[in-house]
Parts: structure tokens; C-alpha cells; sequence
């Protein structure tokens, strides 16, 4: 499955994955607004084995195929598994 990744320019570490590159019609409307403008990021194929750095593949697989989008939000800190070091762009 291919994925187009956005980074929202109003909040930090916050990313949109579409199933459609510039998909945008998929997004709520209030999530819009809350995000602001989306810049393109990553285009990345989202293969079973695929791993990505905070958010779990498969569940952005599933999000792709039911609704088109998956937001991913910053980590919370004091979160177990989150690593600080772990850069969002590292997907």
C-alpha cells in the first residue's frame, strides 16, 4: 500500500498519511482547520514488514484503507516505548 505523508505547519510533529497524493478531500473538515497547511513530505509504501518509527504500520494500513488518512500526534512524553531521540521524519 502507498502512503503520501504531510507535515502540519501549525502543529510540531504532527502528520498527516493520505492514501491518495494531495487526498485532502478525505479530511475532516475540523481537522483541517486544527492542522493548517499540509507540506509534502514522504511518499513510502507501507508493506507488511514495514516498521515505522511511531506509529504501528499496520494500524496506518488499516486507517488508509477505511477512512484514506491517518493522523499520527506528537508522542506524549512519559509514554513507554517512545524514544526522544526518534525523529518523525524517520518513517
Amino acid at each position: 500500500m502507498q502512503a503520501y505523508v504531510y507535515k502540519s505547519r501549525r502543529r510540531a510533529d504532527t502528520y498527516v498519511f493520505l492514501a491518495e497524493r494531495d487526498g485532502f478531500a478525505r479530511l475532516p473538515a475540523a481537522l483541517v482547520q486544527g492542522l493548517g497547511q499540509l507540506d509534502f513530505v514522504l511518499e513510502v509504501v507501507l508493506a507488511p514488514e514495514r516498521r515505522l518509527a511511531r506509529a504501528d504500520a499496520a494500524v496506518v494500513r488499516a486507517n488508509l484503507a477505511a477512512q484514506g488518512f491517518h493522523v499520527q500526534f506528537p508522542p506524549v512524553p512519559g509514554t513507554p516505548g517512545v524514544d526522544a531521540g526518534a525523529g518523525a521524519g524517520d518513517e
